[in-house]
């Protein structure tokens, strides 16, 4: 019996788990904070000296927490990008999550290459303000001399592998990570290098990327670190998703991913077309507005959280008599809609009650990421079963309104690491494949998730209903949206 660590480095703080390699048992765990200020105004910086994550990455391994383990993998938050000199120095600090100044580089880009369609095609996804391919054009425009110097680009998980490894010659990066660039196509397998001169100005060194079972390298001392992956895909695969599962996120945005075998291209650039972290696809669906929803309901009703507003929401029936929101709070991305506002309709004495109006609330939103759903069941995505993630997933409301809307099993996983359970699963099967123990084509079989287990039973007819009521709403106040 052997063990393995998996570390998530996340926008706020290092967790590390170390696990059994062949079960998954979490045997030991360690924490610590990225010792990073906040800006002035709250909220998270935009700029971060990745030297923060090797802080508090020591940290969390405090007290021999790494003892005995045989192999480690990264996974961390994506869309964070290092610029990189010729000796391999950071050129300015890492360009983290996404913030309203690169919001006029994407716009920039999608212009500069014809086109939503035109990027869908090439990468299968559309410039967003996140994105590193954005935030490269954003430094060509506003830190010419810092764009010129850059001669190397890393992700975050890509420089803390290379970090680990002693800053070797070779760098690389896995399918996963790559395929949230913007510059790399999960349909063709390789990198756009145009896209990348396009944004900066120039060419610059890429990580190459290596397969879902291959390491990375070996430390001095013998410690086998696999390739690494994006936080999305490392909790794909902590949880255990395969074909006909779906995963709905409830952050105070939404969004949807699916396990498919091939990318998809979508021309109106609704699906992002990611690379997960076992060699299949990660087809992606986002709305703007999800538990900011429910936020938003509570404050009207004066209730005090969101647990009160699913209580409150509990005494109404489905279809609120009557009453529909459309949860377009901050425009909508699924329907693309990015000027709108929220909708209520269906207003009668009778459904005039607090009750009606939140119970609305939980199901507007989640009827939102059930239209999310159906752009992945339209290209062909089958979806068999839905985990639902978030704190949010814990509300009864939801949990009673989700299976019916969504028309199909939902599986409510109990909070766990799972980015760094995904981390450490990846470096047992790297290490598998090392020693010839195992494939490298099948990962390790590890216990699934402990998760509540919802079917929509007698209510599928009712969860019908009320998604056509909200659909006729969503059709006539903006006809052929979706």
């Amino acid at each position: 019996m052997g063990i393995v660590a998996g570390l998530d480095s996340s926008p706020d703080f290092t967790r590390i788990v170390v696990c059994d390699t062949d079960t998954g048992a979490v045997l030991r765990q360690g924490y610590a904070p990225h010792p990073v200020e906040s800006p002035a105004g709250g909220g998270r910086p935009s700029d971060v000296d990745p030297q923060a994550w090797l802080l508090s990455l020591g940290e969390a391994a405090g007290g021999g927490l790494l003892e005995g383990v045989q192999a480690i993998g990264v996974s961390t938050q994506q869309n964070a990008v290092v610029p990189l000199d010729a000796q391999g120095n950071t050129v300015r600090p890492a360009m983290v999550g996404g913030d309203k100044r690169t919001q006029v580089a994407a716009a920039d880009l999608v212009d500069a290459l014809g086109g939503r369609e035109a990027w869908a095609q090439a990468v299968g996804c559309v410039p967003q303000a996140a994105q590193p391919v954005t935030k490269l054009r954003w430094m060509a425009r506003t830190e010419p001399e810092n764009a010129q110097r850059t001669a190397i680009l890393l992700q975050a998980h890509d420089w803390l592998v290379w970090q680990l490894l002693g800053r070797p010659v070779r760098r690389t990066t896995d399918r996963g990570g790559a395929s949230g660039t913007g510059y790399w196509s999960a349909a063709t397998g390789g990198y756009r290098p145009d896209l990348v001169e396009l944004a900066l100005g120039h060419q610059v060194m890429l990580p190459e990327v290596i397969g879902p079972a291959d390491a990375a390298g070996t430390t001095p001392e013998g410690l086998l670190i696999s390739v690494g992956t994006g936080e999305t895909m490392a909790a794909a695969f902590g949880l255990g998703i395969g074909l006909g599962d779906a995963v709905v996120s409830l952050g105070a945005s939404g969004s949807v991913m699916a396990v498919h075998p091939e990318a998809l291209v979508d021309g109106s650039g609704m699906i992002t077309a990611l690379a997960d972290a076992t060699g299949m696809h990660l087809p992606v669906v986002t709305t703007l507005n999800a538990v900011r929803t429910l936020r938003g309901a509570a404050e009207l009703l004066g209730l005090p959280d969101l647990e009160s507003l699913s209580d409150l929401a509990m005494k109404s029936t489905p279809g609120s008599h009557g009453l529909v929101l459309l949860p377009y709070l901050e425009g909508e991305r699924t329907p693309n809609l990015p000027h709108t506002a929220g909708t209520l309709a269906g207003l009668r004495r009778e459904s005039m009650k607090a009750e009606h109006l939140a119970r609305a609330a939980f199901e507007g939103m989640l009827c939102g990421l059930a239209d999310a759903l159906d752009v992945l069941r339209g290209r062909g995505v089958d979806v068999r079963r839905v985990f639902l993630l978030g704190k949010a997933a814990e509300l009864p409301a939801v949990q009673a309104a989700a299976p019916m809307l969504f028309g199909t099993q939902v599986v409510v996983p109990q909070p766990a690491d799972y980015a760094a359970i995904g981390a450490a699963r990846q470096a047992a099967w790297a290490l598998g494949a090392s020693q010839g123990t195992l494939d490298v084509r099948n990962p390790p079989v590890w216990q699934g998730a402990v998760a509540q287990v919802l079917e929509p039973g007698d209510e599928l007819a009712v969860g019908q209903a009320v998604r056509q009521q909200f659909v006729a709403v969503r059709e006539q106040t903006h006809p052929g949206a979706l």
